[in-house]
């Protein structure tokens, strides 16, 4: 029985047409080969297993060969391989270099393949710099490391830099597909497009998983083999659960959801897979980008078919909900509910990408009572009078003979200028319905409600103040976005009728009766709570002065600022209680009085001495502490 030999050895490349995936670099190897073109120091940088110590080899061989050797001939004499993880001290390079001063015994060039470069010592790098700059003509250096940023730039800056890439997963799957083609595996396309999805672009990982997914299963390399394998999600779970999403089928999704989990997975795997199923619909939506879908061709079919139920909305706001659950996962205290509480905001989205209404899918069958804001719409005939100016710069005219249509929710009010009634005229105006400003120095008649028939008389003062009724009887619902614009159309719909200030209470006062009521509701916010609003509030005692003002002092700033924010709730308690509308509150900051307050111990020990000097005399008696 003949010895295995693991793919990554057996089929390891022999010439440069044989590397896969590195074509730009291996044709200006070639060319620089045959042009007498190559530099003495090389450094071949990129991930594991992309063949850079493949190339290298590749260089050694072929710079060598005149032709008249056989064809087994590998020049073992000639190339020189030192493993700078194991052999990175100073020594070791001094020993190398001693090497490179004896000229090659077989062909003309010795080829010096330092791997894993990175790791030498900072002094094995000094002492290997005279060399690398002015190394003997028979010598060509080739480094080799996964990692160039810790590489010296003085090293950098003497050596011809080829960067090597990832292997794509195209390049992977065909190289893939020749191997077993040579071994006599009948192996699918998506399987071998799932061994190079999961190599990652290294084609030494994609061989060694190819050989132990043919242990596993034979001569017969099925999709269904390989996920099982390499313990994968296979993606008929992703289609599956997008088509349950689509169908807003939540049970169902957590059944399957569950299920992932029994077979091993974590959550953070299953939602990580299915952002990237999204992310592979949408590129299936655009011709142009059906190329960037690295599948197999029975895949592909899977993924146009589920991608044309979708709608790019739905597929970039389930994009933006995967993603976030990936980024809270590892951070989540309860992981499993973070992904199933992601999975049912996915499955209550409507496929224009807006999320389902709970509310309005209950009530779709309901009838919603609602006056539509096309019927406040009306023709009216206004007398011409003067201009009534309106909240947020709109006026209405009144005009003797054109009919003018106007906006007025119901029940409809109408205003009949003075001089209208007094000449017996039945014209009359419609207000608008916005909030409305009427003139200062005009009286207004009678207000006559249509929907009851009431009457109510209003005059206007040229000092009155204003107050807003809102329109009464206006029924709105709240479970549909007409309704949240008739209700925002609701709040902004309100009459300002004027009140004299004579009517407004003004009673006076005392001095007691204002610290009473001070107190009491100094006492009623301690109670909610509000124990710092509290503690402003007592630090001084408020005293009476003209005009129904409350003066009080205050030891800086922020206290003055802290009651200012709360000084609507304070006023509006003292003017109900003290009866009188009129009260007005000024604060003054006066930062030599915050001298009164001891705050630490030791002012308030000082405190203490002041007012009985014999507590100083207690504390050395005892030897006591603050």
């Amino acid at each position: 029985m003949e010895p295995f030999i693991v793919s990554a050895r057996k089929y390891r490349p022999q010439s440069f047409k044989d590397v896969v995936g590195q074509q730009a670099i291996t044709n200006t190897l070639q060319n620089a080969i045959d042009n007498d073109h190559l530099a003495q120091a090389l450094l071949f940088c990129g991930p594991r297993g992309v063949g850079k110590t493949t190339c290298a080899r590749i260089l050694a061989k072929q710079i060598n060969s005149d032709g008249t050797e056989s064809a087994d001939e590998d020049f073992a004499f000639n190339i020189f391989e030192l493993d700078a993880a194991s052999n990175n001290s100073v020594d070791d390079i001094r020993s190398l270099i001693d090497q490179v001063r004896i000229p090659p015994q077989v062909g003309k060039y010795k080829v010096y393949i330092i791997d894993e470069v990175h790791m030498l010592s900072q002094s094995a790098f000094n002492a290997f710099l005279k060399t690398l700059e002015e190394p003997p003509k028979h010598a060509i250096f080739i480094l080799a490391t996964t990692e160039k940023h810790k590489i010296i730039p003085t090293i950098l800056s003497r050596c011809q830099i080829f960067d090597f890439k990832r292997i794509t997963v195209k390049d992977a799957a065909e190289y893939l597909k020749y191997i077993a083609e040579s071994q006599g595996v009948n192996a699918e396309e998506d399987a071998l497009h799932i061994i190079a999805q999961k190599a990652d672009g290294a084609m030494r990982d994609a061989l060694s998983i190819f050989d132990r997914v043919v242990s596993f299963s034979g001569k017969t390399l099925t999709r269904k083999a390989v996920t099982e394998n390499l313990n994968v999600l296979d993606y008929d779970t992703y289609f599956e659960a997008t088509d349950l999403i689509l169908q807003h089928n939540i049970p169902q999704l957590l059944v399957l959801f569950n299920k992932t989990l029994a077979l091993g997975f974590d959550g953070h795997h299953f939602i990580a897979g299915l952002a990237s199923h999204f992310r592979d619909l949408m590129v299936c939506q655009h011709q142009d980008t059906i190329t960037l879908l690295e599948v197999g061709e029975a895949a592909q079919k899977n993924y146009r078919e589920q991608s044309q139920k979708t709608s790019s909305g739905f597929l970039l706001q389930a994009l933006d909900m995967a993603n976030d659950c990936d980024l809270k996962y590892k951070t989540s205290k309860n992981q499993r509910l973070l992904v199933e509480l992601t999975l049912m905001k996915l499955a209550s989205i409507n496929f224009d990408g807006e999320k389902k209404n709970p509310e309005s899918v209950a009530l779709q069958n309901t009838t919603v009572n609602f006056i539509a804001p096309s019927a406040f719409f009306q023709e009216a005939v206004l007398p011409k009078k003067n201009k009534v100016p309106v909240a947020e710069e709109k006026t209405i005219e009144t005009i003797t003979e054109e009919p003018v249509t106007t906006v007025t929710p119901p029940p409809k009010i109408e205003i009949a200028p003075l001089e209208a009634q007094k000449a017996g005229t039945d014209q009359t105006s419609t207000l608008k319905p916005e909030t409305s400003e009427l003139p200062v120095k005009e009286a207004v008649a009678p207000i006559t409600s249509l929907a009851s028939g009431e009457t109510t008389t209003v005059v206007q003062e040229p000092t009155a103040k204003k107050i807003q009724i809102s329109s009464p009887n206006k029924r709105v619902s709240g479970l549909s976005i007409s309704s949240l614009k008739a209700k925002k159309e609701h709040e902004l719909n309100k009459i300002e009728v004027v009140v004299d200030e004579d009517d407004l209470p003004n009673e006076d006062f005392t001095a007691e009766d204002l610290q009473r009521h001070w107190a009491d509701f100094v006492t009623l916010i301690d109670t909610k709570g509000q124990k710092i609003l509290a503690s402003n509030l007592n630090t001084d005692v408020p005293k009476l002065g003209d005009n129904h003002t409350i003066h009080i002092e205050l030891p800086n700033g922020t206290m003055k600022k802290e009651i200012e924010r709360e000084q609507f709730e304070l006023m509006t308690y003292l003017r109900n209680n003290l009866n009188n509308h009129f009260i007005q509150l000024k604060i003054k900051v006066n930062e030599e009085s915050a001298k009164k307050f001891a705050f630490t111990p030791e002012e308030k020990y000082q405190k203490l001495r002041e007012k009985n000097p014999v507590i100083d005399l207690l504390r050395k008696e005892f030897d006591l502490d603050l």
